[in-house]
């Protein structure tokens, strides 16, 4: 069993926010790293304070490759200086839609190359939050403790919160309609599927919906919105299936490029989503709820904390 005062919370920078958030919560500090950045780019980092015999919790998102960088970083430096443990919470998990390739293409599959990275780096524990496919769990020899932590509960709550009213919930592809009908189950509420085909990097069709959504809200989920164009796609299906209203929900809010402009544009006005994604807070379009409860429950019962 862990102490709180033998506990060393730290993060990159792109989870600087959530890790301050997730600290509260499990009323421990988060200690800030030494961080300098030298005239030819290179970043120097040092741990503030003693490392050997304490539980280092790493909070890291990695949306880009410097993020990513500094994750493993972060990990083999606790392992250099005899961390008692080094246990790792990647709340956004950069390239995770390219998880596979298609035969004889030349692909790199980084959603499984980058996340073995990290597990070569050799923490004791990895924890992600709604991975947009379980596959990278698996890309280590076995030696690595890992967790999928689920959001389902937390983005009910926000919906009930937000009062609407008479409403379907729409799972954009039938790869997405399990986590789609979890959540229908909280909420006690109907959900359908569209039917989603990739056919480019970044390109989509989405087909047609049942007829359970006429008259009726629909809030269409999935677990990431990046450019928005296969949710675009489903917005149309949904008013061409006799909706009433549309908003989306989805937990990593990437919103890339002019996504949000080109959602204003066809008229939505709510979407709602967690802080997974470095800079993602409440404003007049989104409604942002928070993953570090769910974050600190987790790592209370890995370290075996208790709740105070």
């Amino acid at each position: 069993m862990a102490k709180r005062s033998n506990i060393l919370l730290i993060n990159n920078i792109a989870a600087e926010a959530l890790a301050e958030k997730v600290a509260n919560e499990l009323k421990v500090v988060r200690t800030e790293m030494k961080r300098q950045w030298f005239a030819d780019g290179e970043l120097y980092h040092a741990f503030p304070t003693e490392v050997a015999s304490k539980h280092v919790v790493i909070i890291a998102s990695t949306p880009d490759d410097s993020a990513q960088q500094e994750l493993v970083d972060l990990i083999a430096g606790a392992r250099y200086w005899n961390a008692l443990s080094v246990n790792v919470v990647i709340p956004y998990l950069g390239y995770s839609t390219m998880e596979r390739v298609r035969p004889e293409s030349g692909e790199i599959p980084k959603g499984i190359t980058r996340t073995r990275q990290i597990f070569r780096s050799r923490p004791n524990y990895v924890a992600f939050v709604d991975l947009h496919s379980e596959a990278v769990l698996h890309a280590h020899a076995g030696e690595i403790r890992t967790r999928h932590l689920w959001t389902e509960r937390y983005g009910a709550e926000k919906i009930r919160r937000l009062g609407l009213k008479d409403f379907v919930l729409v799972s954009p592809d039938y790869g997405f309609s399990k986590r789609v009908s979890r959540l229908a189950g909280i909420l006690d509420c109907p959900h359908t599927a569209a039917n989603k085909d990739r056919y480019d990097v970044d390109k989509t069709i989405v087909g047609q919906l049942s007829g359970v959504i006429k008259g009726k809200t629909a809030v269409i989920c999935d677990d990431m919105i990046r450019t928005g164009g296969s949710m675009l796609q489903t917005v149309d299906r949904c008013y061409e299936a006799g909706a009433v209203d549309v908003a989306v929900m989805a937990t990593h809010l990437v919103l890339a490029g002019k996504a949000r402009q080109r959602f204003a544009e066809r008229g939505i006005h709510c979407i709602i989503g967690a802080d997974t994604y470095p800079g993602s807070c409440s404003d007049d379009l989104l409604q942002v709820f928070s993953v570090a409860p769910l974050i600190a429950n987790e790592l209370r019962k890995h370290l075996r904390l208790k709740k105070r």
